[in-house]
């Protein structure tokens, strides 16, 4: 239960009393703000608390921006701000600071506004909550109460709520063909106490069946696939409506729903691997690079953006290139739509799935995520190259985490010295070298490759030898994603050995989820994983050395029962961290309004 305080006695006929209560608060009047500072200290310490004018007059979904919202310590309308138990002492202060006697019962006209400047000026300021056209004042006098109440009536609170609860920002495909139905779907899920949490499972779920249906190898069995992964995205969709809608964000679902869309995705890969074997079509090599593409492609972004988003002096002609294209409406979704995001993708998987077969399936991913590859980095490459901008330490420290450098690379970075563009240049030499003899050596699984990863190694340390600030040291962590997921694939491919390429999409999935895992934390700002952990789970040099000398030694069904053992172990690990931080972490409660995945 929450408490809400009225700054006085209520007016009479207002809604306003019953709209606190619909929101979960239990409302009591406190006159002034001697009363008010006495009343807080009477609320429960792990309640959230709310100070409201009486005389408010405004919609019902502005009171619920503003009033219960778990992402902001505290927010703020005219006429109300709250404060989550972690603000509520800046909000007392506040109370006691305001003078009291006679003349100044409320020191201004709205006292709750007063609270909110006075939680601002100790550097405790609440979040000032955007309406757009929703209502919220105090009015002071009939005249201007009469026009607030005509102005709440003409705007309809509900179809605001239903609009702001899509994405901001998304695809052409999710944007047209998804969202203007299921943002319905969204609010049939509230009204029936279902949870943002209980949507991503079930999406989860539909994916997994549609693995299952996929699996099959069976053309009904590939159009119930196609099927039920879009109804699937239509859920993934409903997850963060439903969120938005009833503001129920939080840890957990900001977690469920960053790693389930990745775990979505690459399980229906599987799946069509699976059903492909059934039919005497061996395409795991094909699965296992469409997983290495789309998740190199995601590094390059969040490196990117890590990179550059809090970067002073953040100025670039291709930028300003870019943003005069923003202007005409149709190069929007032209744009998007290159970048084949989720909806785009799933649609295209789905459709191909039901009407073709999964080598085809394959071919069509690869070649429209390779092409979206080379846009997008060729884009940001010209921005780094032209802009000027200085980098700041988070940046640099996020780089660092998300390149995942292991005992060995450390090693090696020791006493390392460079240039601007020494980072990425040596991340390059080493992952060239290591895949060009992998890749086109007759006999690649010998001793002398475990050298060359030994020295693979070597450059990897020196990438991160010093601060990651220069224009193109964004390139490093998906250099070295590229240098050891591919390796990967192509030792197993090149074994020879029965079931490889399985085990090495196993092993390529837990390390992925590793990845992911460290993004969604940086995001949250909650910092990389431990450092135990990237140690103990070898980082990339190592698991990379670890494979082709395992590859190398074995060149039987151990090589595979080798990488399986080795998948299960990593999974494991990174799991039961990732699960046990995202569990118990005081991460902030977020929601993904970024670029669509």
């Amino acid at each position: 239960m929450s408490t809400a305080i009225l700054t006085g006695p209520p007016v009479a006929g207002s809604p306003l009393e019953a709209a606190l209560r619909s929101l979960g608060f239990h409302v009591r009047t406190a006159d002034g703000a001697a009363a008010v500072a006495d009343a807080l200290a009477e609320v429960p310490a792990d309640e959230r608390v709310a100070v409201v004018d009486p005389r408010f007059v405004g919609h019902l979904h502005s009171l619920r921006l503003a009033l219960t919202d778990p992402r902001f310590p505290a927010a703020a309308v005219p006429g109300a701000v709250t404060a989550q138990p972690e603000a509520r002492a800046a909000l007392k202060r506040a109370a006691t600071a305001v003078p009291a006697g006679p003349g100044t019962r409320y020191r201004v006209d709205v006292l709750a506004d007063a609270l909110a400047e006075g939680m601002a000026a100790e550097d405790a300021a609440p979040q000032s909550v955007e309406l757009g056209s929703l209502v919220a004042t105090v009015p002071l006098t009939p005249a201007e109460r009469a026009a607030a109440e005509e102005a709440v009536a003409a705007v309809d609170d509900e179809a605001v709520r239903l609009r702001t609860a899509v994405k901001a920002r998304d695809g052409f495909f999710t944007t047209f063909f998804i969202s203007p139905y299921s943002r319905y779907l969204a609010r049939w899920c509230a009204r029936r106490g279902l949870t943002p949490n209980q949507v991503t499972t079930a999406s989860l779920l539909t994916a997994l069946i549609a693995a299952g249906c996929a699996a099959t190898g069976s053309r009904g069995g590939f159009i119930a696939a196609g099927l039920l992964l879009i109804f699937s995205f239509v859920l993934d969709c409903t997850d963060g409506q439903l969120a938005r809608y009833s503001l129920q964000y939080s840890t957990m679902g900001a977690w469920l729903d960053a790693t389930f869309d990745r775990a979505k995705e690459y399980a229906y890969y599987a799946g069509l691997a699976l059903g492909a074997a059934r039919g005497g079509d061996d395409v795991w090599a094909l699965a296992l690079g469409a997983m290495v593409l789309q998740t190199c492609r995601h590094v390059v972004d969040f490196s990117f953006n890590e990179a550059n988003h809090d970067a002073t002096g953040n100025t670039s002609p291709t930028a300003a290139l870019s943003d005069r294209l923003d202007s005409v409406g149709w190069t929007v979704w032209v744009r998007r739509m290159i970048v084949l995001p989720i909806g785009e993708r799933w649609a295209m998987i789905a459709v191909l799935t039901a009407c073709t077969t999964p080598r085809i399936v394959f071919y069509a991913l690869l070649v429209g995520c390779a092409l979206a590859a080379c846009y997008t980095t060729a884009g940001r490459v010209l921005r780094s190259l032209t802009r000027r901008a200085r980098r700041t330490d988070r940046a640099a420290a996020a780089l660092a985490d998300l390149a995942d450098s292991g005992p060995l690379a450390e090693l090696f970075a020791r006493g390392g010295r460079g240039g601007a563009y020494t980072a990425p240049v040596m991340a390059f030499l080493g992952t060239a070298c290591l895949l060009t003899w992998v890749i086109f050596q007759e006999e690649p699984m010998t001793w002398t490759a475990v050298v060359i990863a030994v020295i693979y190694a070597l450059f990897s340390g020196q990438a991160v030898a010093r601060p990651l600030k220069g224009p193109l040291d964004w390139l490093v962590p998906p250099l070295f994603r590229a240098g050891e997921y591919v390796a990967i694939l192509v030792v197993a491919a090149r074994s020879g050995v029965d079931q490889a390429l399985p085990a090495a999409f196993g092993l390529v999935a837990a390390v992925a989820y590793h990845h992911y895992d460290t993004v969604y934390r940086i995001r949250v700002g909650a910092g990389a994983p431990p450092r135990r952990l990237v140690r103990a789970a070898g980082g990339h040099e190592g698991r990379t050395l670890v494979v082709v000398l395992l590859a190398a030694l074995l060149h039987s069904t151990g090589f595979t029962i080798a990488l399986t053992a080795l998948a299960v172990v990593l999974a494991l690990l990174v799991l039961a961290e990732s699960i046990r931080f995202w569990v118990s972490s005081g991460a902030p409660a977020v929601h993904d309004e970024g670029e669509p995945a």
